[in-house]
C-alpha cells in the first residue's frame, strides 16, 4: 500500500469520543455510534469554529490494547465546553489516500496498515473524511511517526 511522508501542523479537534480497542468485540459498534452522534445527533451542526466540513477520526491515547476515538472536526479554536477537545501534534505522517465505499475502504486499509512495519509514535492517527459520498468516498488516513 503506498503512501507519502508529510509534516503537519498541529491540528485542534472538537467532537464525540469514547474508548475501544482493537480486541473489543463491541469495537464497531462504538465507533458507529459515535459517527451516528455527530451527524444525526446533531453534534457536527453544533461545533463552532470549523476550519472545513472535512469530518475527523482520530485514534489517540493509546494504552495497551485500547484506544481513544474521537469523531468530529478540525477548528480554528475549541469553544464547544459540552464536546471533547483533543489535539492532533505536529508533526511527520504517514499518508495514505484511499477511494471507495466509505466504511470498507477504511477497514480495508486499516488492515493494511496494521500488518506495516512503520515506525508509529502511536501518538494520534486520524482519518480525514475529504466528502460524504458514501458509495465513492475520498479519505486521507494519517499514521503518526517517530
Amino acid at each position: 500500500m503506498n503512501y507519502e511522508i508529510v509534516n503537519l501542523e498541529q491540528k485542534t479537534i472538537v467532537g464525540v469520543s469514547a474508548i475501544t480497542g482493537n480486541t473489543d468485540p463491541k469495537m464497531g459498534a462504538v465507533i458507529g455510534g459515535l459517527w451516528e452522534k455527530l451527524y444525526q445527533g446533531g453534534v457536527n451542526a453544533a461545533i463552532k469554529n470549523k476550519l472545513n466540513e472535512y469530518a475527523i477520526g482520530l485514534y489517540s491515547d493509546y494504552s495497551d490494547d485500547q484506544y481513544c476515538v474521537t469523531a468530529g472536526n478540525e477548528v480554528s479554536k475549541a469553544e464547544n465546553d459540552e464536546l471533547t477537545v483533543k489535539i492532533i501534534p505536529a508533526g511527520r505522517y504517514a499518508k495514505f489516500s484511499v477511494h471507495g465505499h466509505m466504511e470498507k475502504a477504511v477497514a480495508e486499509a486499516w488492515g493494511q496498515i496494521w500488518k506495516m512495519d512503520l515506525n508509529r509514535s502511536f501518538t494520534g492517527d486520524f482519518e480525514e473524511y475529504l466528502n460524504s459520498d458514501w458509495e465513492n468516498a475520498d479519505i486521507d488516513i494519517y499514521i503518526a511517526l517517530k
